[in-house]
């Protein structure tokens, strides 16, 4: 089993799924529609990978400045459709308190669901999974990166998540709608690549970024001394004039 790539593929906004009070939503509901969303799949009685997968995503986001709920979403869909509400209720709790921020609780989205609408989800995203004998389930290790309007933006594989890429894939997936214009700056200057799992410098535009930088600070600086030397004359007294007659 593994992750395919569907890079902008869209995502069943009418799939129906139960939150952790039980309540019907759709796929359309849980999406914020101004910001980005983290997709975990997993399920929630999964004894290793899915909980090294949250644990990881956890101390990722914990670095960052930007909270749960005000500049992103999560949203955790189990893949078991035996799992219910009871357990989404107990791991939303959970990881909300482990995240430390208890107002971000409404920015935490834990979904299960029948089979259907489970596989409408993780095919239009590329997430493979399989029952295995003894009824556990095999899957790979990887977050999704949503955009407002449910794409798939961004696939971070593995079971670490350094908080600078989720940042940058977040910013990415939202188009510079949230971050700050520096944030915008940084991320321009990167590329994601995959055998690296992150996002890496691009020196083309680190340099043209140079280029501009320096083009201002000499645009200011000669400007600066321009309008001293403007000053300078404006404020020099007048030259004294000739003196006039002749002597008799």
């Amino acid at each position: 089993v593994t992750i395919i790539d569907k890079l902008d593929s869209q995502l069943p906004l009418s799939a129906t799924f139960r939150d952790d009070h039980g309540n019907p939503v759709t796929l359309r509901d849980v999406l914020p529609k101004d910001r980005p969303a983290i997709l975990q799949i997993g399920y929630m009685k999964c004894p290793m990978l899915c909980s090294l997968v949250m644990n990881a995503l956890v101390r990722g986001i914990q670095d960052m400045d930007w909270t749960v709920g005000q500049q992103y979403d999560i949203i955790a869909l189990s893949v078991n459709p035996k799992e219910g509400p009871d357990l989404a209720e107990g791991k939303k709790a959970g990881y909300v308190a482990e995240y430390g921020r208890p107002q971000s609780a409404a920015g935490w989205h834990f979904l299960t669901g029948e089979e259907s609408s489970i596989r409408s989800v993780t095919d239009a995203v590329g997430f493979e999974y399989r029952m295995q004998e003894n009824g556990e389930y095999s899957h790979a290790a990887g977050i999704f990166i949503l955009t407002p309007d449910g794409r798939l933006s961004r696939v971070l594989y593995g079971v670490k998540y350094d908080s600078a890429n989720v940042r940058m894939a977040l910013l990415e997936a939202s188009q510079g709608k949230v971050g700050t214009t520096l944030d915008r700056i940084i991320l321009w200057c990167h590329i994601y690549d995959a055998q690296a799992g992150g996002y890496v410098v691009m020196a083309m535009r680190v340099m043209q970024l140079g280029g501009v930088l320096t083009l201002l600070v000499l645009g200011g600086g000669l400007g600066w001394f321009w309008w001293r030397e403007a000053q300078a004359r404006r404020l020099a007294p007048p030259a004294a004039g000739h003196a006039g007659g002749t002597a008799h």
